[in-house]
C-alpha cells in the first residue's frame, strides 16, 4: 500500500477515534484523554498493531506542536494580574509539592537500599507533570473556579521547578561518580529555564503589538499559529524548554496585548485535532511490558510520587491558607506524568548508561499508570470541587 494511502487512512481513522471517544466520555465517568490513550494502546504495536510504521516517527513532532500550544494557552493563566490574585497559593503549593515529592522519593528509596545515584535520578524525575492531560480534562468539563484556576496556575509553573529540581539531583549524582561536571549540569538546567523565558518574552512583545491590528478570523489564526510554532522551533533549536517558552509567550501576550483573547481563541479553535493525534500516538507508545519490567522499584516509585504530590500540595495549601477543597484535591490532580519525565529519564540514561536498564523501565512503566489513571483522578477532583460545567 502506498504511503500516501496509509497516511490518509491513518489520519481519518484516528480523527474518527477522537470523535468516538469524545462522545463516549460524555456518557461515562472516564475522561476522553484516558479513552484516547486506551484506544491508541489497542491500535498500537502492543495489541492490534494497526498503525503504519512511520507513525512513531511523527510522534516527537506532534508532541512538540501539541505541548507548545498547551504552553501558550497556559500562559494566559500566569499573567501579573493573575499572579497578584492567586500568586501566593500557586507559588507556595507548587514549590511544596515539588520539594515534598523529590524528598520523599529520595529518602525512602535510600532507606530501602536503592543505589544512591538511582534514588537521586528518580527523585529528580518524580515532580515532573503532564500539562496536556490536565488542560484537556479541564476543557472537557468546562471547569471554572478557584480550584481550576489554582490547578492550571500550578501546572503552568510546575515544569520550571521540576527542571531545576532535576538539574540539581542530576548534578549531585554526577558529583558522586558520574561522568561530566556537576556545575555544567546546573548551568544547563538554568539555561533551559532562563533561556526559555527570554525566547518567550522576545517573541511575545512584538506579538502583543500585532494582536488586534489584523482582522479577526483567518489572519489572526495564521498570526497566532505562526508565532507560537516559531517560538517552539527557536526553543528546540536553542535547546531550551519549549513548554516554558510558549508559556512565557502566552503570559506576555495576555499581559501586554489590547485584544489579548483573540490569539488564544484562535489556537483553541485548531488545537483539538493535534491533541487527538498526540494522545492516540502516546497510547500507541505505551507498553505493558515496561510496567512489568519496573517491578518492585516501579511500584515503590508510583506510590512515593503520588504520596509526595498529595502531601506536598496539602502542606503548601495550609501554609498559603487556601480553601480546604483546593488543598485536598490539587495534589491528586497533578498525577499525570508523560513526555517531560521521559525526556529527563533519557538524559539521565545518557549520563549514566549503566543505569539505563533500571531508570527507563521505571519511568516508562509508571507513565502507563499515571497517564491512564491520572485523567480520571483529575476529573474526580474537579467534580469534587464543584467546578465541572459540562453536565449543566
Amino acid at each position: 500500500m502506498e504511503q500516501a494511502t496509509q497516511v490518509l487512512l491513518m489520519l481519518g481513522g484516528v480523527f474518527l477515534i477522537g470523535l468516538a471517544t469524545d462522545l463516549a466520555a460524555r456518557h461515562s465517568p472516564i475522561p476522553r484523554v484516558t479513552l484516547l490513550l486506551l484506544a491508541g494502546f489497542l491500535v498500537g504495536p502492543s495489541v492490534l498493531d494497526l498503525l503504519p510504521d512511520f507513525s512513531q516517527a511523527w510522534f516527537p513532532i506532534l508532541t512538540d506542536i501539541a505541548l507548545v500550544m498547551i504552553g501558550f494557552l497556559l500562559g494566559q493563566k500566569v499573567t501579573l494580574s493573575a499572579l497578584r490574585e492567586r500568586g501566593k497559593p500557586v507559588l507556595v503549593m507548587s514549590v511544596a509539592e515539588v520539594l515534598a515529592t523529590a524528598t520523599l522519593v529520595l529518602v525512602v528509596l535510600l532507606a530501602l537500599g536503592v543505589r544512591t545515584e538511582i534514588a537521586l535520578l528518580l527523585a529528580g524525575v518524580a515532580p515532573a507533570s503532564a500539562p496536556a492531560a490536565t488542560v484537556d480534562v479541564v476543557h472537557e468539563l468546562r471547569a471554572e473556579g478557584k480550584f481550576t484556576e489554582t490547578l492550571l496556575g500550578i501546572v503552568a509553573v510546575d515544569d520550571a521547578w521540576g527542571l531545576l529540581m532535576f538539574s540539581i539531583m542530576l548534578a549531585v549524582a554526577q558529583g558522586l561518580g558520574g561522568e561530566g561536571s556537576a556545575s555544567e549540569v546546573l548551568l544547563t538546567g538554568l539555561w533551559e529555564v532562563g533561556g526559555a523565558l527570554v525566547v518567550g518574552i522576545a517573541i511575545g512583545l512584538p506579538m502583543a503589538l500585532m494582536t488586534g491590528r489584523l482582522e479577526k478570523g483567518e489572519p489572526t489564526q495564521a498570526e497566532a499559529l505562526g508565532l507560537v510554532l516559531l517560538c517552539g522551533g527557536i526553543s528546540v533549536w536553542l535547546d531550551v524548554s519549549y513548554i516554558l517558552a510558549a508559556m512565557a509567550l502566552g503570559a506576555t501576550v495576555a499581559s501586554r496585548a489590547k485584544h489579548h483573547r483573540r490569539p488564544f481563541r484562535a489556537i483553541e479553535g485548531i488545537e483539538w485535532p493535534f491533541m487527538i493525534l498526540f494522545f492516540v500516538l502516546s497510547g500507541a507508545s505505551l507498553h505493558i511490558g515496561s510496567l512489568l519490567e519496573a517491578g518492585a522499584l516501579g511500584a515503590a516509585y508510583i506510590v512515593l510520587r503520588a504520596s509526595g504530590l498529595i502531601s506536598g500540595a496539602w502542606v503548601g495549601g495550609r501554609v498559603a491558607d487556601v480553601d480546604p477543597v483546593v488543598r485536598r484535591w490539587v495534589g491528586t490532580a497533578l498525577l499525570p506524568q508523560a513526555g517531560v519525565a521521559l525526556g529527563m529519564a533519557l538524559l539521565a540514561a545518557q549520563q549514566f548508561p549503566e543505569l539505563e536498564d533500571v531508570i527507563i523501565p521505571v519511568v516508562i512503566g509508571s507513565t502507563v499508570v499515571f497517564e491512564i489513571v491520572g485523567p480520571m483522578v483529575i476529573r474526580r477532583a474537579v467534580e469534587a470541587a464543584g467546578e465541572a460545567r459540562a453536565a449543566e
